[in-house]
């Protein structure tokens, strides 16, 4: 099983000036987090996609091209691309891109996205929502299979007989994983199309997910992809530190970015019980000591079959001293012991 990191860039707020502090500063740190990670041996890495004051990165193409230049085996991963507001034939371009930069590393996770500020950002409109990322995903398939592409469809004008390049390594094909969060239509889909899984899993027990991916496992099999080939990931905040006053402490970052989002989401204030609950067994939370994490995870395996976990891992924008030390046991205690 394959372990990962995900991130979003979460921007902490200045005490002294009440803005949120520099982008630069933390993009640089997430650089130098990524090249931490791949010494350590951690799997992958995964950017994700924000268009909001409160996050550092709106373009993961751009930071995964330059984690791609100071490591080494590292999988490089969108977390997720949004791309319903995004153009199809630009994103093959760009990760086909990091593609030959990495040396093969590359892999893309699309999703709807729990944001929607792209939307609009980008001209599109909301009313398409469910039709945008059908027609889009249908056209990135297309891409990422064939070299010269025609295609059309309602809300895109049509390819004919067009050429996308550069292309990827592995014959210009490129991993495309589909990041779901929860819903059943978006889950049947990926299986019918033979897709990977990524499943987020931020609240909550886990186990209630158990029928959504034993539902994807046969309707995968079902439509004739081989068992083999098969990889379902979650992805679930996480957070390792051996110092229980750091955990302690870490409820202060969780709970500042959950409120945030709560207030514009209508969520009660996130409370000290819910963080122990969530750091339960059976909760969702993957936040605790390398045993604590390494055992969860391994229960995750047993009860999902998982090939991939891939811990969430800036909720609150930790410390950048503290997150480097999460990181390390992360891949040098919690994988080892997983694996």
């Amino acid at each position: 099983m394959e372990l990962g990191i995900g991130m979003f860039g979460d921007l902490s707020i200045d005490q002294s000036t009440g803005k949120y502090i520099d982008a630069g500063i933390k993009i640089r740190e997430i650089i130098d987090q990524v090249k931490l990670m791949d010494e350590v041996g951690i799997d992958v890495f995964a950017m994700g996609e924000h268009h909001r004051p409160d996050y550092a990165v709106s373009s993961p193409e751009i930071v995964l091209a330059a984690a791609a230049s100071v490591t080494k085996n590292i999988k490089l991963a969108s977390g997720v691309t949004v791309l319903s507001s995004s153009e199809p034939v630009k994103v093959y371009e760009d990760f086909a891109t990091i593609d030959l930069i990495s040396d093969g590393r590359a892999e893309i996770f699309v999703g709807r996205g729990s944001f929607i500020e792209s939307f609009p950002l980008y001209g599109y409109s909301l009313n398409d929502y469910e039709e945008l990322f059908d027609e889009k995903l249908e056209l990135l398939l297309k891409i990422n299979s064939e070299e010269n592409v025609s295609w059309s469809g309602k809300l895109r004008a049509p390819m004919k007989n067009q050429t996308v390049y550069p292309r990827a390594k592995n014959g210009g094909k490129l991993p495309i994983w589909r990041a779901v969060g929860g819903t059943p239509q978006s889950v049947l889909s990926a299986a019918k199309l033979g897709m990977p899984l990524v499943v987020a899993i931020i609240g909550g027990m886990p186990i209630q997910f158990k029928n959504l991916i034993d539902f994807y496992k046969q309707e995968y099999l079902k439509a004739g992809h081989s068992e083999s080939e098969m990889q379902i990931a979650i992805h679930s905040h996480t957070f390792v530190s051996e110092d229980q006053e750091v955990i302690d402490g870490y409820f202060h970052n969780y709970k500042s970015q959950m409120d945030r989002i709560g207030s514009a989401r209508g969520w009660a204030p996130y409370s000290k019980m819910q963080y122990e609950g969530g750091r339960s067994k059976d909760g969702a939370l993957f936040i605790g000591n390398t045993n604590e994490v390494a055992d969860k995870i391994t229960y995750m395996k047993e009860i999902f079959g998982i090939t991939r976990f891939i811990g969430h891992m800036d909720v609150g924008a930790p410390e950048d001293d503290i997150m480097r030390k999460s990181i390390e046991l992360f891949g040098e205690k919690v994988g080892p012991q997983v694996k």
